[in-house]
C-alpha cells in the first residue's frame, strides 16, 4: 500500500477548509451577484489552481501562473458574493501557501492586497464601520499569522532535510574509514604471515629435503612424511595470506549502514550474493549510494528509494531509481559529473534517467 505524504494531507486538508467556507455559496445558502454555476466554476478553478500552485512535479513557471490565478480567483470569489461570510478563509489560504511558491515579500504583498480587497467587500457590504475595522484587523492577524507559521514549517524542512544529508555523509565517511582500516589490518597479517611463518616454512622443508637423502629406510619414511606435511603447510599459508589480500568487502552491510535512519525516505537495499568486488569499486559504490541518497532527499520530493547492486562474469551493477517528480532533461550537478570520473576511471560508466522518478546506473567491470 502506498504512504500517503505530509503534502496529500495538506492539500486535502485545505480542500477541506475551502469547500466548508465556499459551501454557502455553492449551496444556495449564500447570494452571488453572478450566476451562480459561474461562481462555482469560478469556485472549482480556485480549487485546481491552489493545489497546482503547491504541487512540486510541475515546473516553476507553471506554479507562480497557478499561484496568479489562485489568488485572482479568490478576489473574485469574495467581491461577486452577496456577504463575505467566510469567503475571507480562502484569501488566508492563498497567505498561507503563497511562501510554498513565491519568495516572502511577495507573500506579504498579497497579504496587503488581499486585506485591501476584504476592506473594499466589506465597504460595499456597508458594514458598521466598527465592525469593518475588526473583521480587517482580525482577518490581517490571521494572514500574517499563517503566513509566518509557513514559513516556519519550511524552515524546519530545510534543516530536516540538511540533518539527513549530513546523516548520510557522515555514514559513508564512517563505512569508507572502516573499510580502510579492516584492509589495513588485513595487509598487515598478511605480511606477518609470508615473512615469518612463510619463510620458517620454507626453510623447514628445505632442511628437511637435505634429511631426506640420510641412511636408514625408516628415516626416510618419517622425513617424507614431514617433507609433506610441510609443505601442505607452506601452501595453506600462501591460499590464506592470498585470502586476506583478495578478501570482497561486505557491500550491502555497508550501504545499509549509509541509509539507515533517514526521516521520510523508504530506501530498499538489496545486493546480489553473486557480487564479488575488490576495495576500489566497493568505495566507488558507497559514494554512489551517497550521492543518490542525498539528492533524493534534496531534489526528488521521493517516499521511497530502491537500490540494487547485481553482478555477473562481465560487469557489476548499482541501479538506484526513486519515485520522485524525475526531470525530463536530467541537468548533471557537480557530485553525479564526479561520480561519472570516478567510475569512468575504473573502466566503468554512471548513466542517469529522468522519465520515470530519477534514476542512476554504474557500471564497473569484473575483477
Amino acid at each position: 500500500m502506498r504512504r500517503v505524504g505530509t503534502d496529500e494531507w495538506s492539500g486535502l486538508a485545505m480542500l477541506v477548509v475551502a469547500f466548508a467556507v465556499a459551501g454557502p455559496g455553492i449551496f444556495g445558502a449564500l447570494g452571488t451577484t453572478i450566476p451562480r454555476g459561474w461562481w462555482i466554476a469560478l469556485f472549482a478553478a480556485y480549487l485546481a489552481a491552489l493545489l497546482v500552485s503547491v504541487a512540486t512535479r510541475v515546473s516553476r513557471v507553471v506554479r507562480y501562473a497557478a499561484f496568479a490565478v489562485t489568488v485572482a480567483a479568490a478576489w473574485a470569489l469574495l467581491l461577486t458574493a452577496s456577504n463575505l461570510g467566510l469567503l475571507p478563509v480562502l484569501l488566508v489560504l492563498t497567505a498561507a501557501v503563497s511562501v510554498y511558491v513565491v519568495p516572502l515579500p511577495v507573500g506579504l504583498a498579497v497579504v496587503v492586497a488581499n486585506t485591501l480587497v476584504i476592506t473594499f467587500g466589506a465597504a460595499s457590504m456597508t458594514r458598521a464601520p466598527a465592525d469593518a475595522v475588526m473583521l480587517l484587523i482580525f482577518y490581517l492577524l490571521i494572514q500574517v499569522a499563517t503566513l509566518l507559521s509557513s514559513v516556519t514549517l519550511l524552515r524546519e524542512q530545510r534543516m530536516r532535510r540538511e540533518l539527513a544529508e549530513a546523516h548520510v555523509e557522515l555514514q559513508a565517511a564512517s563505512v569508507l574509514l572502516s573499510d580502510s582500516a579492516a584492509t589495513a589490518e588485513r595487509l598487515r597479517i598478511s605480511r606477518e604471515l609470508h615473512d615469518l611463518i612463510g619463510h620458517q616454512l620454507t626453510v623447514l622443508t628445505l632442511e628437511l629435503e637435505t634429511a631426506r637423502h640420510l641412511e636408514g629406510p625408516a628415516v626416510r619414511t618419517h622425513l617424507e612424511r614431514a617433507d609433506q606435511v610441510a609443505r601442505d603447510l607452506l601452501g595453506d599459508v600462501r591460499a590464506t595470506v592470498g585470502r586476506l589480500r583478495t578478501e570482497s568487502p561486505d557491500l550491502e552491510q555497508a550501504l545499509r549502514r549509509v541509509t539507515q535512519d533517514l526521516p521520510g525516505l523508504d530506501v530498499t537495499i538489496d545486493v546480489s550474493p553473486a557480487v564479488r568486488i575488490d576495495e576500489d569499486d566497493s568505495a566507488a559504490f558507497v559514494r554512489a549510494t551517497q550521492e543518490i541518497v542525498t539528492n533524493t532527499i534534496r531534489h526528488a520530493d521521493a517516499r521511497t528509494l530502491r537500490i540494487s547492486v547485481t553482478g555477473d562474469e562481465r560487469e557489476t551493477v548499482l541501479d538506484a531509481r526513486d519515485d520522485g517528480r524525475g526531470a525530463p532533461e536530467p541537468a548533471l550537478g557537480n557530485g553525479l559529473r564526479g561520480l561519472g570520473e570516478r567510475f569512468a576511471a575504473l573502466g566503468g560508466e554512471l548513466s542517469v534517467d529522468g522519465g520515470d522518478g530519477f534514476r542512476v546506473t554504474a557500471r564497473v567491470p569484473a575483477r
